[in-house]
């Protein structure tokens, strides 16, 4: 069976938020067009993501001295068991899509903080001689994003750092296919906000035939 990660990035739902909405379009079309696929919904605002601190360092260093999972003080058996099952659970998925808003040229930090549980040498990606290879080769992936301004193109274009990001991260992890649907202008522009987020539910319900 197909499964699919649905990772929002978001404190607000889709009354509230552009990106949520044009999120939860593609995902209920994506649902009624696909109906035998799993789909998984990881709500980073109510899920337990471990940042990478002492405890983490501490925990991966006893293991990789031969130390077993027992050995572990309840601080880092919690972390660093949350950390591998985010890092399982994501390698397990066929597809994924992030939803998240541009904050301050990039994304809010608890995706940041997800992207580093994920991140795992010999898990999503490998050393070689030749430098780091992706393991995810069968995999792909969407972001919905929500820009208040105009970032697709223009002076603004360079300094939009979330979507670049995970564009890097999905091709480090050898994700072959990557892309976007961008909700943009509808701060700078109030008085075609509605018409804006129209257009990309509209685009997004296109696309979840495709996925």
């Amino acid at each position: 069976m197909t499964k699919v990660l649905y990772i929002t990035a978001h404190p607000h739902d889709d009354t509230e938020s552009f990106s949520m909405a044009v999120g939860k379009a593609f995902i209920d079309q994506y649902k009624e067009v696909n109906s035998s696929h799993e789909v998984i919904h990881l709500d980073l605002y109510k899920e337990d993501i471990p940042y990478i601190d002492a405890d983490v360092f501490s925990g991966w260093g006893k293991l990789q001295t031969g130390k077993g999972f027992e050995d572990l003080s309840t601080e880092e058996k919690t972390k660093v068991g949350r950390l591998s099952e985010l890092c399982d659970q994501f390698i397990s998925a066929d597809k994924y899509v992030f939803v998240t808003p541009l904050w301050n040229f990039s994304f809010p930090p608890i995706m940041k903080a997800y992207i580093d549980s994920v991140a795992v040498a010999g898990k999503t990606f490998k050393y070689t001689e030749e430098g780091p290879v992706g393991l995810l080769t069968d995999k792909k992936a969407l972001h919905i994003q929500a820009r208040g301004g105009i970032y697709s193109e223009g002076p603004a274009a360079q300094l939009e750092m979330g979507h670049r990001y995970l564009d890097i991260v999905m091709q480090f992890f050898g994700v072959p296919s990557f892309e976007g649907i961008f909700v943009e202008g509808h701060a700078a522009m109030p008085d075609k906000a509605q018409e804006i987020k129209d257009d990309a539910i509209a685009r997004a319900k296109d696309f979840a035939h495709t996925f």
